[in-house]
């Protein structure tokens, strides 16, 4: 089984603060092959750059994999471009890519608190 992280979520697993996780998720997060968008490395960074974050999205990378062994989704690009052509429900890049990415990759989970997201793909949970 395998669960996608969005940005948020790999930010509050690397702090050790996923407060209000529900049940589902918990178990996903212990039992699923967990990755993450290469998008999410890419919002991280962007994160930081505008100070809403402080650490480098190498740095957080680096924790998740080497502790918690999250991974880097390595579904090629086209294949995800080609599934956010779909996803019109929203004009962020991120959560566009995001979501088409555990789309594309067999319809997997979604672990994300953002309450936009749950309402347009149903295998999202928190």
């Amino acid at each position: 089984m395998i669960a996608y992280l969005d940005t948020n979520t790999l930010i509050w697993l690397a702090q050790g603060s996923l407060d209000g996780i529900s049940p589902k998720a918990d178990r996903l997060l212990s039992q699923a092959d967990l990755l993450f968008s290469p998008m999410v490395l890419l919002e991280l960074e962007y994160l930081y750059e505008i100070k809403r974050s402080k650490r480098p999205a190498r740095d957080i990378q680096a924790k998740v994999e080497h502790e918690l062994g999250v991974r880097v989704c390595d579904l090629p690009f086209p294949t995800v471009a080609s599934a956010a052509l779909d996803e019109k429900w929203t004009r962020d890049p991120f959560d566009r890519l995001i979501v088409a990415n555990a789309k594309a990759n067999g319809f997997a989970w979604l672990i994300s608190a953002d309450e936009e997201i749950a309402r347009h793909y149903p295998r999202t949970v928190w």
